[in-house]
């Protein structure tokens, strides 16, 4: 196979792959489905709170420490089919347990399960990085990670609009077939990756010479140029933590969004959208996609705490479901331009340890700025909004100030 078709055969098994465990992201959310699954049931709102963290930190803190055993295999395709498998299993279990289970117990094993299931994806992050950088020539990675986006926000948007036309309250069985059809996309995604044609290098892979934390650490304290882009992505989670609280600040002044099919409407479209196009910026200036998209997210999470104060509940009505949806828009833009430039920035197992330890220490900083945002909150949403507001137009300008690493050379 020659090099231009190898590529483009690599290119669509992995915006398939990676689309279809997009489909299984935003359907198994603990933003969105999960929660309104354990309420609905009459799940203590203690396990409703804790389903967020667990599922983003979960998937963030163990890569560091999964770095050393994944760069000892020369294969990485083999490593993101048994996260995709893994999230499968984990997501078929808690569809089984919607069936099964009430109150408290479904609690209990839904949050098991996505733990184990935030453990896989994990792995799935970490390779995913590995296998693009081998298989897809800078200058293309960030149209591919987009068009990904775009599948899984596709998914979301129909399964949106399916719920809305059922209208409220969403049957538990429905719920339950829609986790269903995920861990099935889990399983087709591991089956298309594994038809990728991974170049592997020469030679037996070294791993690493140290601890995953001293390395974790070591590249923190020691590269100048990873230093910061994780300072810059954490100043980057205004558009992360911000949507919670414009859904409770809507409610605050009696706007409230309401509807798990608007949420999965809203959150698809952006995808949708902002997936296609912020992948062919990306790959023209990663760098600048997260700084321009970190300035829209402020601007709108300003103008929405400024509405709620001062505009009437009829321009509010409005101004609120379109303000949660830019900010969607932007959180897909930056997840699109983070992901190119942390591949585009490094080659083979540097790459693997700068992704193991820039989402492991991404995934303590997610837990302090989420506790931090949420003490903020004790004065109000609107509180809250402002802060992490502020947070992003410091983000902004550091995001312009880092190196561009991603046009084509």
């Amino acid at each position: 196979m020659s090099l231009p078709s190898r590529e483009e055969h690599a290119a669509r098994r992995f915006i398939w792959s990676n689309g279809l465990q997009g489909v299984g992201d935003q359907i198994v959310a603990a933003k969105t489905v999960l929660p309104w699954l354990l309420q609905a049931a009459g799940a203590p709102g203690f396990f409703i709170a804790l389903l967020v963290p667990i599922r983003e930190a979960g998937s963030m803190l163990p890569q560091a420490a999964f770095t050393p055993w994944v760069t000892s295999q020369r294969s990485r395709r083999r490593i993101w089919v048994i996260g995709s498998l893994g999230q499968a299993v984990a997501a078929a279990l808690i569809g089984l347990a919607a069936l099964l289970l009430d109150a408290l117990p479904l609690a209990l094993t839904v949050t098991l399960l996505l733990a184990v299931l935030a453990v896989f994806r994990s792995l799935c992050s970490i390779a995913s990085k590995d296998v693009q950088g081998r298989t897809i020539s800078k200058g293309r990675r960030g149209v591919i990670t987009g068009r990904s986006a775009a599948v899984g926000g596709a998914a979301s948007l129909v399964v949106g609009l399916f719920l809305e036309w059922l209208g409220t309250p969403v049957p538990t069985w429905v719920l339950a077939g829609l986790i269903f059809a995920s861990a099935a996309a889990w399983a087709v995604a591991a089956l298309v990756f594994h038809t990728i044609d991974e170049p592997v290098p020469e030679g037996e892979p070294q791993g690493l010479q140290r601890g995953w934390w001293a390395d974790t650490w070591g590249l923190f304290t020691g590269d100048r140029e990873f230093r910061r882009f994780v300072v810059v992505r954490s100043l980057l989670l205004v558009s992360a933590l911000s949507t919670a609280f414009i859904v409770t600040l809507s409610q605050e002044v009696g706007q409230g969004l309401t509807g798990l099919g608007a949420f999965l409407i809203a959150s698809g479209l952006a995808a949708v959208l902002g997936g296609r196009i912020s992948g062919i910026w990306s790959d023209i200036s990663s760098r600048n996609v997260m700084s321009w998209a970190a300035l829209a997210a402020s601007v709108v999470i300003g103008g929405l705490v400024a509405a709620a104060a001062w505009l009437p509940g009829a321009v509010n009505a409005w101004l609120f479901p379109l303000g949660f949806f830019l900010v969607n828009l932007a959180h897909t833009a930056i997840r699109v331009a983070r992901k190119t430039y942390i591949v585009d920035m490094a080659e083979g197992d540097e790459r693997t340890r700068y992704v193991g330890a820039a989402n492991t220490l991404m995934g303590v900083i997610l837990l302090f700025v989420g506790a931090l945002s949420g003490a903020v909150a004790q004065l109000g949403s609107g509180a809250a909004l402002l802060f992490l507001a502020a947070i992003g137009l410091v983000g902004v300008v550091a995001a312009r100030r880092l190196p561009d690493v991603s046009t084509r050379r």
